[in-house]
């Protein structure tokens, strides 16, 4: 074990996680945010608190399966996991399970059928007894692009879909065993849709094929089912950057190269199984060559219609994206135009904005250039100056830009020195805008900024509701103030 500090996002406060030797940063960052509180976390007693009551509930319930030694091996296997609200102690608001595919390789390469077959029965017992009112369970499925290149298989392929139908064919089968299974130990019972296809009869996986047919057999047979449905494939969350899930769902891989800036681990899987060593693949790559397949929406889309029939929940379709013709073309500012500087201190953080006028006096570029602030925050800013700026030369009204980013709230924020139109303001965008909206739109209609605390929400004087609530109250003060009463 090891331990380090986490934290799931920039904005919340690093947690003590104490975590096996093996996993990586990431999966540091996602317990810490797959557990609630603000303490410290270790991977032992975060799992304990929600596998306990799974395993005493199947105690009672006379289940002769030893669930919490199949849910400790799932999760130290990186396999299997529970989604964010199994996690956080409230199953019942959407109980999940996410199953990592490459994870189920043995040492020899070959696929675990038998394990994968378990896992997912595993999971939809756990579920339903941590959720036993719940109509409905996800068991999903994630880095089937992983999976694909440890065997070998482009993803592309035929050979490829084949595999993934099967893997869909046991994950429904099993997962529909396994809620007749629950419901026959009481409960509502529900009847059992069997409208999908039989799995192909061979694939490159050995055994794979064989186990999918006679599951699909045994799935025919199920008279009713606890729930209405089992499968589902989501958009992925914590529980695969637990696991390690370089890929989530059944998308391709869209880099050969992770976030550390080495190759990803499909990546390497790939080209062991090709016989291509790295200075191989760098030599082709640099000669032009391709010798780590990447695959776009045609063969995700194709993949999806693949294992759509198999499972009961999928996410849209992935199709192209289609970029409509600029309603007007480009403008062209004039070589030499017009416009002006604005010097201004918001919060105590200065900032000048320079503008550059057509000869009719509209708006057509900004510049932002701020002081003190970081070279990447700096960098944004002129980046978002330039798209502002390409907009406004393709007609978009400046209007649309101060509905926009008005009100938006963010540090540095507070009183504006340097400029009597704007008093005060929650960004430095809801300034740049505000200033505009004045001197370019003549508008002074917009509602005065409401500079809160930290730790508020809100927008502004948008926030202003009618009722009969002090006014100096921020929405979140006023929760403060409530208190849940029992009797």
């Amino acid at each position: 074990m090891r331990r380090t500090e986490a934290a799931p996002d920039p904005d919340s406060a690093a947690r003590v996680v104490t975590l096996p030797v093996s996993w990586d940063d990431s999966a540091a960052a996602a317990l810490a945010g797959l557990v609630p509180g603000t303490g410290p976390v270790t991977l032992t007693a975060a799992a304990e608190a929600w596998i306990a009551p799974i395993a005493n509930a199947a105690y009672a319930a006379g289940l002769d399966m030893p669930m919490a030694e199949r849910l400790h091996r799932l999760l130290l296997l990186r396999r299997a996991a529970p989604v964010d609200a199994v996690w956080a102690g409230d199953a019942a608001d959407a109980p999940g399970f996410v199953l990592n595919l490459p994870a189920f390789l043995d040492s020899d390469g070959q696929f675990d059928v038998a394990d994968f077959a378990e896992a997912v029965e595993t999971a939809v017992i756990a579920l339903s007894l941590a959720a036993p009112r719940s109509r409905d369970v996800d068991i999903g499925i994630a880095d089937l692009a992983g999976l694909l290149a440890a065997l070998g298989l482009d993803y592309a392929s035929e050979a490829a879909r084949d595999t993934a139908r099967c893997l869909a064919a046991i994950l429904r089968a099993r997962a529909d065993l396994a809620s007749a299974q629950i419901g026959r130990l009481g409960g509502p019972m529900r009847s059992a849709d069997f409208a999908w296809p039989v799995p192909p009869a061979q694939t490159p996986v050995r055994g794979l094929a064989e186990a999918a047919r006679a599951a699909r057999e045994a799935a025919a047979a199920v008279d009713g089912m606890r729930h209405r449905a089992t499968t589902a494939l989501q958009r992925p969350g914590l529980a695969e950057a637990l696991l390690g899930v370089e890929t989530g769902n059944i998308a391709p891989a869209f880099a050969a190269v992770g976030l550390g800036g080495g190759l990803t681990r499909a990546a390497r899987a790939w080209l062991a199984v090709s016989g291509v060593t790295a200075e191989e693949a760098l030599a082709a790559a640099l000669s032009g060559g391709n010798p780590i397949p990447l695959y776009g929406l045609e063969a995700h889309a194709a993949m999806h219609d693949a294992i759509a029939p198999f499972v009961h929940a999928m996410p849209p379709r992935p199709m192209p994206l289609t970029v409509q013709a600029a309603a007007t073309p480009r403008r062209d500012l004039p070589g030499r135009r017009g416009g002006y500087t604005q010097k201004a201190s918001v919060g105590g953080h200065k900032m000048f904005l320079r503008t550059g006028e057509y000869d009719d006096g509209t708006l057509g570029e900004i510049f932002i250039a701020l002081q003190k602030e970081g070279a990447a925050f700096r960098g944004l800013m002129d980046n978002f100056a330039q798209a502002v700026s390409l907009g406004l030369q393709h007609g978009v009204p400046l209007e649309r830009f101060v509905e926009a980013f008005v009100f938006t709230r963010f540090g540095p924020a507070g009183t504006v020195e340097g400029d009597p139109a704007v008093p005060a303001a929650t960004s430095l965008l809801d300034y740049a805008f505000r200033h505009l909206a004045v001197n370019y739109l003549g508008r002074h209609d917009l509602p005065d900024a409401e500079i809160e605390e930290a730790d508020t929400v809100g927008h502004g004087a948008r926030d202003q509701l009618p009722l009969a609530l002090p006014a100096e109250a921020s929405p979140r003060v006023r929760r403060r103030g409530l208190r849940v009463v029992a009797r």
